[in-house]
């Protein structure tokens, strides 16, 4: 057993997709989270790295779990989860502005860029954000295209509807239902 790396894998219901999705997220150094992937099951043990021990009940993972559950549950708005993501500089410079972005609230590529002190920076920026090891606690399904159209989304495009709609979002027509998820603890 990796004594630093350890996982749980947590499934999520969400009405109006055809299956289930799973996250994936790990603790490394024993207290931090260093990934949390949005995919199929299969997908997410794909992802397990390797060395990593199924190991739900090792800090944070639990708080992971409860810290999810109240945000598809519409009682959070704000992670307080410990984290350490892997990437460059630029890429932890657009993901600290990612994190800044309010709940319920969107943000263009071109806005991030202007945001990190990088205006030319879109393409980068985009780059980074499709990078994003700990997606939703890191919320990268907040940038939208200057159009204001949903583009890509490692999750795919439904979950980023799914994500936007429940905080809010205008990501549907006027009058839809919004989803319902439930995270089972």
């Amino acid at each position: 057993m990796s004594a630093d790396l350890a996982y749980d894998l947590i499934e999520i219901h969400a009405t109006g997709t055809a299956a289930p999705f799973a996250v994936l997220a790990t603790a490394a150094g024993g207290s931090l989270v260093g990934l949390l992937l949005f995919g199929s099951a299969t997908a997410a043990r794909a992802a397990v790295p390797a060395g990593a021990v199924c190991r739900p009940d090792l800090p944070p993972l639990p708080s992971v779990r409860q810290q999810l559950a109240e945000y598809f549950a519409g009682r959070r708005r704000e992670f307080t989860l410990p984290l350490a993501p892997h990437g460059t500089a630029f890429e932890r410079g657009v993901w600290e502005a990612l994190v800044a972005i309010p709940y319920g609230e969107t943000r263009s590529y071109a806005e991030v860029a202007e945001a990190i002190g990088r205006p030319t920076a879109c393409r980068a920026v985009g780059r980074a954000n499709g990078s994003n090891p700990i997606a939703v606690v890191i919320p990268c399904h907040r940038v939208i295209g200057s159009d204001g159209s949903l583009t890509g989304y490692g999750g795919g495009l439904e979950l980023k509807r799914l994500l936007l709609d429940l905080e809010g979002g205008k990501s549907t027509a006027p009058g839809a239902p919004a989803p319902q998820l439930a995270l089972p603890l």
